[in-house]
């Protein structure tokens, strides 16, 4: 069914005569034909009603989108639009476009009016057949389109409110109120992220058939090239899955990451009992009881809607919403810290509050610019710089992270998306200011928002924080991990006076390895959910830990192979884990003749990163962009080191230069970090968002380099490792200077 468009005619019948009453044409613009530099978007339909073209064009307009239709009858048509002004204030629409009918443009300009509603676009007069529509990108700064509509009754207004138009738009397109079945199968999963690949691939190992439903595209989630967050956590019990389907460390925002989305979907293409079902969103559940008997899903382009029907099904949509929508209980926000003892004392309220709240862990867009070969241009932003204020930057990390209390999830989920764009926009608007950004231009920005913590569906066992510090075991854990407790807050929570809402900051909370049951895996009251990812059953605080994508991962193919149980033994996955518990341990534990070793867990850094003056520069590893930096070290080249445990003095390390230098390491201002008295302290200090180092200064002939460590300390947490900076003192060596073999000591 193609969701080009829809439309309903009536005729009167009176004195021998047949009249042409009305005619009524919707369009969704999803739908059409050519999408042009338009995409689609679907992440809101919850909140607005359908699938969108968004113009996300990094503010060079993007090429017309368009389509054909047929006009059923010679007539005066009234257009509605409906789209959305998404910065609405004192200042041009930065999403404006036109539409074009057979060429001609209509004369108001769309994406004017504040949120999302029908824009009255004039009266065309067209004729019986081929009609085509263009959408023509004004700006390039995401303007969107949800639908055209023409009608010969002049006077109607088409419904806006969610519940009635989604009832008039399935009238006009056709689409059934019970949808057609897509087929039955052993397991259905929903959501095919790092989780969802991995549940689809261990059941399909075991012979299930699956349907994989995902609503974008491009397999992958967060790690997809759409986001381009780096799979993060061990694989632990889950290796050789995931070696098919996570990503390599490479920089966050980077487009190596399609070269993992290729490895990815190769891997899923390659396994024939998996069905994928790509760009199709679930939108509702058939329930029997406490039982779920099938999914119902839409293609967000053609608006094709199917059922999914299957014994079993494992909501990998992180958001929870194949739970929420079988009534699975589920909890949002954060407990009070009491309620599971998750309390942190140093951090108070900023780790865990006094008394629950709706606050959770924000949303990131990634992005990056690049230096291109001439000055290029970009405009002043008046509706993005209330959100940027002054801040200057050409690159995004993790930490441009949005959420508020008084946001949710998912009522303002495009509210959030649109808020970091607004970050964005406007902060490499500052940038552009600068002469030394001159010929930079944006290459990439997310609008896929990368979430980290929504809705959790509660399970047998609920999984909290004393579950990690205590290292407790379970006779049905499935899935091991190391990584800290790693919870994130909005600066300006912690302090109202810091200017910017938009930066966050992560705590990490030292903890043994931990494990994960089977029990947080599946809901305690439907019978026949399972879920696996960011939405398994646990507390804020909880989620701290395993929320990272191989861990997700490692849940996926836990699930996974208890669906192969449950279609064994007719059972349900309470079942599984009452009656078939070593079934399913034999499955889940790697088979060590079969299974990759897990890299060894190392006490000790093992990474010293060399980077030229020009590149992107972090306290230590992938860690504390530097904001401030003395002039002395502008042109010098870094060494980063890795971060190492903080328990422990930070290691000292060595390198190995071709000619004379001038050595500068920034000395982290906590405790009394013993630096040798050959190391000359200066007055020149750097500044990261967490602190401030001093620069200690020493010259070396060519040869070995030796950097001391530091030993200083505030009650339990040692300072950073140094970082260093190199600037040869003489004429360069003919064969060029050279820094090899940085290397920890032992």
């Amino acid at each position: 069914m193609k969701k080009i468009l829809g439309f309903i005619a009536g005729w009167l019948f009176g004195a021998g005569l047949t009249v042409f009453a009305d005619a009524r044409l919707l369009i969704e613009a999803e739908s059409f034909a050519n999408k042009g530099g338009w995409s689609v978007d679907q992440q809101f339909v919850e909140q607005m009603g359908s699938p969108y073209l968004i113009a996300h064009g990094l503010g060079q307009p993007v090429k017309n989108a368009s389509t054909r239709v047929n006009v059923p009858a010679d007539g005066s048509y009234r257009v509605w639009v409906r789209t959305k002004n998404w910065v609405p204030g004192d200042w041009k629409a930065p999403g404006r476009f036109n539409v074009r009918i057979n060429g001609r443009r209509l004369s108001p300009e769309f994406g004017v009016l504040a949120g999302w509603q029908w824009q009255d676009g004039g009266t065309v007069e067209l004729k019986a057949g081929e009609t085509s529509i263009e959408l023509e990108d004004l700006t390039g700064f995401d303007g969107r389109c949800d639908a055209i509509y023409l009608t010969t009754d002049l006077s109607e207004t088409p419904p806006n409110d969610l519940k009635s138009l989604r009832a008039w738009r399935d009238r006009l397109l056709g689409i059934p109120a019970v949808p057609p079945s897509a087929g039955r199968f052993d397991l259905v999963v929903v959501g095919g992220g790092i989780a969802g690949c991995a549940a689809a691939l261990a059941a399909a190992e075991q012979g299930l058939t699956v349907a994989l439903i995902h609503d974008r595209p491009v397999l992958g989630g967060n790690a997809s090239g759409e986001v381009r967050v780096h799979t993060i956590g061990i694989t632990g019990y889950a290796t050789r899955i995931l070696k098919g389907i996570n990503s390599k460390h490479w920089p966050n925002g980077s487009e190596l990451s399609l070269t993992d989305d290729r490895k990815r979907h190769a891997t899923i293409n390659a396994v024939a009992g998996i069905r994928q079902f790509l760009s199709w969103r679930a939108y509702g559940v058939e329930m029997n009881g406490d039982r779920i008997v099938h999914v119902n899903a839409r293609h967000i382009e053609t608006g094709e809607a199917r059922s999914f029907a299957a014994p079993v099904f494992i909501d990998c949509t992180g958001d929870g919403w194949i739970g929420y929508w079988a009534g699975a209980e589920h909890r949002y926000g954060r407990e009070a810290r009491d309620e599971f003892d998750e309390g942190w004392e140093q951090h108070g309220d900023i780790w865990s509050p006094a008394v629950p709240d709706k606050r959770v862990m924000g949303v990131s867009l990634l992005w990056n610019s690049e230096a291109t070969a001439t000055a290029t241009a970009f405009p002043e932003l008046p509706w993005a710089a209330p959100v940027a204020k002054d801040n200057v930057a050409i690159k995004g990390e993790w930490f441009w992270e949005y959420s508020r209390n008084d946001l949710d999830m998912f009522e303002n989920a495009e509210e959030i998306r649109d808020h970091l764009l607004r970050a964005i926009y406007g902060t490499f608007a500052n940038a552009k200011k600068k002469p030394q950004y001159a010929t930079h231009a944006l290459r990439f920005v997310g609008y896929i928002s990368g979430k980290r913590e929504s809705r959790r569906l509660i399970g047998d066992y609920l999984y909290t924080l004393k579950d990690m510090t205590e290292g407790r075991t379970f006779p049905d854990a499935v899935v091991t991990e190391t990584r800290e407790v790693d919870l994130h807050y909005q600066r300006n929570y912690k302090d109202p006076r810091y200017p910017y809402d938009f930066f966050s900051t992560a705590l990490f909370k030292k903890v043994p390895r931990y494990y994960i049951p089977f029990r947080s895996l599946y809901s305690k009251n439907i019978a026949n959910l399972m879920m696996a990812g960011r939405c398994f059953s646990c507390s804020h605080v909880g989620l701290g830990g395993p929320r990272v994508m191989n861990t997700c991962g490692q849940m996926g193919a836990a699930t996974g192979y208890a669906a192969a149980l449950i279609k064994k033994h007719n059972t349900t996955p309470r079942g599984v884990y009452q009656n078939h518990l070593a079934e399913l341990l034999r499955l889940v534990l790697p088979d060590p003749a079969k299974e990759p070793a897990e890299p060894a867990e190392s006490p000790r850094p093992n990474q010293i990163l060399i980077h030229a003056p020009g590149d992107e520069l972090y306290r230590v590893l992938r860690q504390f962009p530097i904001e401030t930096l003395p002039a002395i070290v502008h042109n010098a080249i870094r060494l980063i080191p890795q971060r190492g445990s903080s328990a422990k003095p930070a290691s000292g390390y060595h390198f190995t230069v071709n000619a004379p230098v001038d050595v500068w390491i920034a000395v982290h201002q906590r405790g009394n970090p013993n630096i040798p008295a050959e190391w000359e302290k200066t007055k020149f200090t750097l500044s990261w968002k967490q602190g401030r180092d001093t620069l200690y200064h020493r010259q070396f002939p060519a040869g070995v380099v030796a950097v001391p460590g530091h030993s200083g300390k505030e009650k339990n947490v040692y300072g950073l490792p140094h970082l260093t900076f190199v600037l040869p003192s003489g004429p360069p060596p003919a064969e060029g200077f050279q820094i090899t073999n940085p290397s920890f000591d032992e």
